[in-house]
């Protein structure tokens, strides 16, 4: 995690004879027979910026896919532990399941991120990814590949975990999925779902994500702890979700879009009922989360970046 703002060195492409790379558009529009600029290449400039904003030519580096891979497999990996530990967790009928749901939750973060966090940054969730991409730490393109490595991942955890489960368990506790309610009860209404989405993963990254995105604390901590400081938050979160509601019905905060459609997609019926709210409310908290960086003092968040993919300065560049 340490790492997940922070592009491979390979990525760099530099000129052997000094000076800027050639630019893949031309930013001087030529003029047709009239003397009149060509109304295409008049617009090169704004192609020129889209493509460097947007980091496309990142999507033409191997390193990209090679971590994207980790990230595949990180996903599937968590997907199926995660809905194994709730599965089991109930099914023991153990007089705690929420506290130890919890635990197994934290000790499960803390080694996948250990896991991935060499290859890709240990992302396995679109809120660090879309939250890294917000900040300008990684580009659009690279966040596009990420989450999509995360949703396929979360689809493969899914499908292993309907292989090795009966089809009474499967029915019984929707594959471990995310659900504001269970089809016999009442569980937790849309309004209070999202804003409970909205409010966890906020915390969550403010908590957690904050020191593994600046590179000065990363440092400081190493990495196991600060895998360990995102595994424990995640725990805790799931736990007041799951404790404080006291829903019948409802599967606790989700705080992982992937988490969540990988066993709507495999498993479908009421999984998909009010599914966007595991993807709206976590994204509302990471743009509130992007805004309270901006407005926060720049001595206290130090990333050794130089941010050229902020979401902000790409605006700024695209309207001016």
């Amino acid at each position: 995690m340490a790492d997940t703002y922070a592009g491979r060195e390979d990525d760099v492409e530099e000129n052997p004879h000094g000076g800027s790379r050639v630019l893949p558009f031309s930013t001087t529009p030529r003029l047709d027979g009239g003397g009149k600029a060509d109304p295409v290449l008049s617009k090169a400039p704004v192609r020129q910026v889209l493509y460097e904003r947007l980091g496309l030519e990142e999507l033409a580096y191997s390193s990209v896919w090679r971590a994207s891979v980790a990230e595949v497999l990180g996903t599937a990996v968590l997907v199926f532990l995660i809905d194994t530990i709730v599965i089991s967790s109930i099914h023991t009928e153990t007089n705690t399941p929420n506290l130890l749901i919890s635990f197994l939750v934290f000790l499960s973060v803390t080694i996948l991120l250990l896991a991935t966090a060499p290859v890709s940054g240990g992302h396995i969730n679109p809120i660090v990814t879309f939250t890294a991409a917000l900040l300008g730490l990684i580009s659009p393109a690279r966040a596009a590949v990420y989450v999509l490595a995360q949703c396929c991942g979360a689809v493969v955890g899914a499908v292993a975990l309907k292989a090795v489960v009966g089809g009474a368990v499967e029915h019984a506790f929707m594959l471990g999925g995310c659900a504001l309610r269970a089809a016999s009860t009442a569980g937790m209404d849309t309004s209070q779902g999202l804003w409970l989405e909205t409010i966890c993963t906020f915390v969550f990254l403010y908590a957690s994500i904050w020191i593994a995105f600046d590179k000065r604390q990363a440092r400081a901590h190493g990495p196991v702890v600060v895998c360990a400081v995102v595994g424990a938050v995640l725990g805790l979160l799931v736990f007041v979700s799951l404790s404080v509601t006291g829903r019948r019905g409802y599967s606790g905060a989700g705080i992982n879009p992937a988490r969540c459609v990988g066993p709507a997609l495999v498993r479908g019926g009421h999984l998909w009922d009010d599914h966007w709210v595991y993807w709206v409310g976590p994204a509302i908290g990471c743009v509130i989360f992007y805004l309270y960086i901006k407005i926060a003092p720049p001595e206290h968040f130090r990333a050794d970046h130089d941010f050229k993919y902020d979401c902000l300065t790409t605006l700024k560049a695209l309207l001016y």
